[in-house]
């Protein structure tokens, strides 16, 4: 059977390109090979979806760190306050929350997906769940093969596949090897959004290692990564969690799409962003002052969580039953400098599948960034992560994916 429209790919920017194709009066068909459609939505902002970022465009660029220019264009067709209004009319209720990140208000993505699929559905959209083994064009038609041998015609072809992150979600890098076959470039992809990799402070301590703070959840501190010629490289404010191998959480998945390598790269953390060398110093010596007959280990109480005290023990070389009072200076100074300047050398990223985006995809150079269509092929489009784009963690990610969805389906 030939379609106007194929769309292979049924996650975020599948479905918004699905529904506008048909909308726009195609007879559109959307092939996705897991049984469900959205099953990555399903567990994006950890199964609340953060919708988008409630902020103006040019805030929208800032944080889109690989090819965000190219995304401008696009933005202006359908921003975050179109997503918003997008959702609102398909009656899904949306609240703000801190740093203007937009959630469902029943925090629940799968609410968000079943949204999508009303969009689709009222447009009459065709859905297939089976997997396309090729695709090829023959004069005006683009043909994909599907594994049970059957073929699906169309005059116009959307990939919206995805990237190689979350492959249990059935990103598997197809989008690029079909990319690959109409002779687009794809440029390499890392892992983005991703953990790090890190078991030893810096200097090393033989007697703790970076896993025993694991589950341990750090709020309100900033950090900066330096690189190996001291460089500062990253810096970010917010919260961080240690795990099993090393480091993660919001402001450690921002800094991994932000550095292309971790070489002999530092993590250094300030425990007290708040508070200067200078004041910092002053509250120390006011509290081993005030309770001098204390031993070291119970005033830490009043300036870490219970279960950095022992790591920050060892680290500092201070007997934990020392008498705050009879603390030199240099031990003050060595307290001080580890609560602003605490160091982990980071080894490297985690795995690609642990990724939340891929890093990498189509080459911007060869869409239009107008349309989305392919400047090497007329009538082939991309929408999503498949291509060569992708932004820090709040709402960023998703937000290209409505708006290359909607501008793919549109045109």
């Amino acid at each position: 059977m030939n379609y106007h429209v194929l769309i292979i790919g049924g996650g975020a920017a599948g479905m918004m390109a699905a529904g506008m194709a048909a909308k726009n009066g195609k007879k559109t068909i959307l092939i996705e090979k897991n049984p469900v459609l959205g099953k990555k939505l399903l567990i994006t902002g950890k199964g609340r979806c953060n919708l988008t970022n409630y902020c103006e465009i040019p805030e929208l660029i800032e944080n889109i760190p690989t090819n965000g220019k190219f995304l401008i264009n696009a933005f202006y067709q359908f921003n975050s306050y179109d997503t918003i209004s997008f959702f609102s009319d398909l009656g899904l209720e949306i609240k703000i929350e801190r740093g203007n990140r937009v959630f469902p208000t029943s925090d629940k993505a799968a609410d968000v997906v079943h949204a999508l699929i009303k969009f689709i559905h009222q447009n009459k959209v065709e859905v297939l769940h089976t997997a396309v083994e090729s695709v090829q064009k023959f004069g005006n038609l683009f043909a994909a093969k599907l594994i049970d041998g059957e073929v699906v015609r169309a005059e116009k072809l959307i990939i919206a596949t995805g990237g190689k992150s979350y492959q249990g979600t059935g990103s598997t890098g197809d989008g690029y090897k079909f990319a690959r076959t109409f002779g687009h470039k794809v440029t390499r992809f890392k892992p983005s959004l991703v953990p790090i990799e890190a078991m030893e402070f810096e200097p090393s301590n033989s007697r703790v290692r970076i896993p025993a703070l694991q589950g341990l959840s750090l709020k309100n501190i900033s950090i900066k990564i330096l690189d190996k010629t001291g460089q500062e490289v990253y810096a970010e404010f917010g919260e961080m969690l240690f795990t099993h191998f090393g480091i993660s959480g919001p402001i450690i998945l921002s800094a991994s799409s932000h550095l292309h390598s971790i070489d002999d790269h530092i993590l250094c953390i300030d425990l007290k962003p708040a508070l200067d060398e200078e004041a910092l110093d002053l509250r120390l010596q006011r509290d081993f002052s005030e309770h001098s007959q204390q031993q070291f280990q119970n005033v830490l109480k009043n300036l870490l969580p219970a279960k950095m005290i022992p790591v920050f023990i060892i680290l500092s070389n201070i007997p934990a039953e020392k008498k705050t009072g009879q603390l030199n200076r240099e031990e003050r100074k060595t307290v001080l400098h580890l609560l602003k300047n605490l160091k982990i050398k980071l080894d490297k990223f985690r795995p690609i599948q642990e990724a939340i985006i891929t890093s990498g995809g189509v080459d911007v150079k060869e869409i239009d960034p107008r349309t989305m269509e392919s400047k090497l092929v007329p009538n082939l489009y991309f929408a999503g992560e498949v291509i060569d784009v992708d932004a820090y963690t709040g709402g960023f990610n998703l937000q290209i994916a409505w708006s290359t969805g909607f501008v793919a389906g549109k045109g």
